[in-house]
């Protein structure tokens, strides 16, 4: 099957300073792909390096086996790639349905077309419903995060990245938002869940990278690797394929 999403060898600095080495992923339609490691492994600046939020070769990112490494964020976007960014970035002072409404008019802007829509997502978090018209930093963190989501489903994605959206959320709520993941894969999105929560991570998908210091330690099917492999990999002893 051929990969939606791929990188290849990918390499990303800020300025002088080089983030990720050569890094070798794939991610197959419809598939939830989690990547876990420390904090500082490299895993947000995968993220960005794929949305064109860092310069990188134009053949280290492919898109459906075309070249789209460096590609402009408003084009990744156009292309069927939407991102719910680490600390969520909602716009304050709006509304909760306005929040969702500059995606609904981005996508219409640029010609997206997809399945979802605020009824649907009002499906998916009832609670958005109840909040429309709440003035986004009224919420609380969870009910933020699923406003950032639905943001990013709102643009009609083919793959869907998540960076920590379990970030300093209780676990109650982390529960309900991981509860929705299946239903958006139920919608054909692929996903690339970032997550330190190991037992989640493997919960939520299929298969799993770790990455350490840039570089990708582990790659295997969630359900088969061990916690002993994935430690290894998390504080470094060797890269393995599971």
């Amino acid at each position: 099957m051929t990969a939606v999403l791929s990188t290849h060898g990918l390499i990303a600095r800020y300025g002088d300073f080089q983030a990720l080495y050569g890094v070798d992923t794939e991610l197959h339609p419809g598939e939830a792909v989690a990547l876990i490691g420390a904090n500082g492994a490299g895993k947000s600046t995968f993220l960005r390096s794929i949305m064109g939020l860092l310069p990188v070769a134009k053949e280290m990112v492919r898109l459906d086996g075309e070249p789209v490494g460096g590609t402009a964020t408003d084009r990744m976007v156009q292309k069927g790639i939407a991102i719910v960014p680490e600390g969520r970035r909602l716009f304050t002072g709006m509304s909760v349905e306005d929040n969702l409404r500059v995606a609904i008019d981005q996508a219409a802007r640029i010609g997206a077309k997809g399945g979802w829509t605020l009824a649907r997502l009002h499906k998916l978090f009832p609670i958005l419903a109840e909040k429309a018209r709440s003035q986004v930093q009224s919420l609380s963190g969870g009910q933020q995060q699923m406003v950032a989501i639905g943001r990013a489903l709102l643009c009609q994605p083919r793959v869907l990245l998540c960076d920590e959206i379990s970030l300093g959320l209780a676990p109650k709520v982390i529960r309900e938002i991981y509860a929705a993941l299946p239903e958006i894969r139920a919608a054909g999105t692929a996903m690339i869940v970032v997550e330190q929560d190991v037992g989640l991570a493997q919960s939520a998908s299929d298969r799993l990278y770790c990455m350490l210091e840039g570089r990708v330690t582990l790659t295997g099917k969630s359900g088969d690797v061990t916690r002993e492999q994935i430690g290894k990999a998390y504080f470094g002893a060797g890269h393995a394929v599971v």
